[in-house]
């Protein structure tokens, strides 16, 4: 049974004493999920105290974001290293606004997986298509391209350990969802995208939904086959919110 995952993109949200109230809240609550991994991926301002919250837990801790470099005169950057040595464990690459605000490209994105890889993180990577590229009856094309520029280049080995996330552009803070059937359709073209390189390798990875994803959509959308969790923005700065999400399964 491939694993479930609920992760928490906090963005750029909470001061660091907002934060460290945010994730106890989930410690709190997490015994009331089961058969589901939690994460939580807050600003890199938080990620040392909102470590030392989660140590004696079962949630683990991610970083929303990576340098493509080991070290360096990089002014501003934070590594992989640097990430996994406060105790880290997942990082979020891809995401939609890297890619649009900061012109992260495919280039970019296979340098930050290497790192990741070099660090022992885990990458939660992020695909999806704009609302013009799905008008325009392209999102196969542009998520499959997606794929092929970067997690389909790796070793076995290597994708092995990675975590997929769809998300719809278009669905991303517009309070808009894909319908369960849309979120079902894309991911199971993910997989089998992913299945053309590594066989069946691709049935056991994870591919989160990412795009407005709530406690009252979460149910139906997670019903899915190859919808394996969430990667949940707004909703997760609300821990009673975050944790109904997880149980949704």
């Amino acid at each position: 049974m491939r694993k479930k995952i609920v992760a928490g993109n906090w963005k750029m949200n909470t001061l660091v004493f907002e934060g460290e109230s945010l994730a106890a809240q989930v410690v709190a609550k997490s015994n009331e999920v089961s058969g589901v991994s939690l994460v939580l991926a807050p600003p890199f301002t938080h990620l040392s105290s909102v470590a030392a919250g989660l140590k004696t837990s079962s949630v683990a801790l991610s970083a929303q974001n990576c340098a493509t470099e080991d070290s360096g005169a990089y002014t501003g950057e934070v590594s992989a290293a640097m990430l996994a040595s406060v105790g880290v464990q997942y990082c979020i690459l891809g995401h939609s606004e890297r890619r649009e605000y900061y012109g992260e490209t495919d280039e970019t994105l296979n340098k930050k997986l290497a790192v990741c890889f070099k660090n022992n993180l885990i990458p939660i990577f992020c695909v999806g298509e704009k609302l013009d590229e799905r008008e325009s009856n392209r999102h196969f094309e542009v998520v499959k391209a997606q794929l092929e520029n970067t997690l389909c280049k790796l070793s076995e080995s290597d994708y092995e350990k990675v975590v997929v996330a769809y998300e719809p552009v278009w669905a991303i803070g517009t309070g808009k969802t894909a319908s369960p059937e849309q979120a079902q359709e894309m991911h199971a073209f993910i997989r089998k995208t992913l299945a053309a390189k590594f066989g069946d390798k691709a049935e056991a990875t994870p591919i989160l939904y990412g795009g407005s994803c709530k406690p009252s959509n979460a149910k139906d959308i997670f019903s899915k086959n190859d919808v394996d969790g969430g990667l949940i923005g707004g909703a997760s700065l609300v821990a009673d919110d975050f944790i109904a999400i997880a149980k949704s399964f």
